[in-house]
């Protein structure tokens, strides 16, 4: 029996799993593949505060993972197949056990939204991405195309440029909705072509992605661009599987929460991108985190002493 079991190793059930462990809590993160989240496929992260200098993606991910390890956070490589949340004991079902904790924080986060086009999944790592850091190298003095308006676009687009001999940045706006920073930086690259007002109808493709098709929203005109790869922006869709059906969702199915990351199931918290909120960034997911190791600590005082 556990004191608080943690689905996910992101930046949220990172920092929750540092508060537990400082708490005194017995607790157990489980993560399916790798420790860090989003943030381990990001060029650099430079809104962090504390951080003056710009710092890789992966190595803030590597340094929250050990500090993490330093407070002795035991962290499992499994993938949790089901979750039993009534009851005052909450279950974890994985491939090869059964666990039981007092109360769980669930931090499983988001995952890229894909455009939805034919091809799309099909030519997934044959010219789509949905990591810039992770896919850019392949493109060297290519062409490539980022979809998206956000700060997630408008990096990689910035960090594609320093590869690729051209970047067509495509958004069915005339304005970005992403940081006025990187705005800036995007507008000084030369080998950045904004395309304002567009949306991709269809994917080229042959044995790879070899271009797009692209729609006006105001006139209705279309135009082909040739590409080698394509980056999706587009935001993200929770990884709500494992309590799609079981709790309160709102209509995006990210989970409703209130400030003290408490869900309306009593003893399951929600950390991090999978949480109903306005701004999905490191920072409110390691504040996220850190409220809901601290309401699973007073939740088990409360409930279980």
């Amino acid at each position: 029996m556990k004191d608080v079991i943690i689905i996910g190793g992101g930046i949220a059930g990172l920092s929750a799993g540092i508060y537990t462990q400082r708490g005194g809590l017995d607790s157990l993160l489980f993560e399916r593949i790798f420790t860090g989240g989003q943030a381990a496929t990001t060029d650099l992260i430079e809104n962090y505060p504390g951080f003056v200098e710009p710092i890789s993606g992966p190595e803030f991910a590597n340094n929250l993972t050990n500090h993490a390890k330093r407070f002795e956070l035991p962290i499992l490589y499994d993938e949790v197949t089901e979750l039993q949340l009534d009851g005052h004991i909450k279950r974890v079902i994985t491939n090869k056990e059964t666990y039981e904790a007092k109360t769980l924080i669930l931090a499983m986060g988001a995952q890229p939204r894909p455009l939805g086009l034919p091809g799309e999944e099909a030519f997934r790592g044959r010219g789509v991405s949905y990591c810039a850091t992770c896919d850019g190298f392949f493109y060297r003095d290519k062409a490539v195309a980022v979809v998206g308006g956000g700060d997630t676009a408008l990096s990689d687009a910035i960090y594609l440029s320093q590869h690729a001999k051209k970047v067509y940045l495509i958004h069915r706006r005339d304005e970005f909705r992403g940081a006025k920073m990187l705005q800036d930086r995007v507008f000084e690259r030369e080998n950045i072509e904004v395309v304002w007002n567009s949306v991709v109808n269809k994917i080229i493709t042959g044995d790879k992605v070899k271009g797009l098709i692209l729609e006006d929203v105001i006139n209705k005109r279309e135009r082909q661009v040739q590409i080698d790869g394509l980056f999706v922006a587009v935001g993200v869709v929770p990884n709500n599987q494992l309590v799609e059906g079981k709790m309160n969702l709102n209509d995006a199915g990210f989970i409703k929460a209130d400030e003290n990351m408490a869900t309306e199931i009593a003893g399951v918290f929600v950390a991090g991108d999978l949480r109903e909120k306005m701004l999905l960034q490191l920072i409110t997911a390691a504040a996220d985190g850190a409220i809901a190791a601290t309401s699973a600590q007073n939740y088990i005082a409360i409930n279980f002493t």
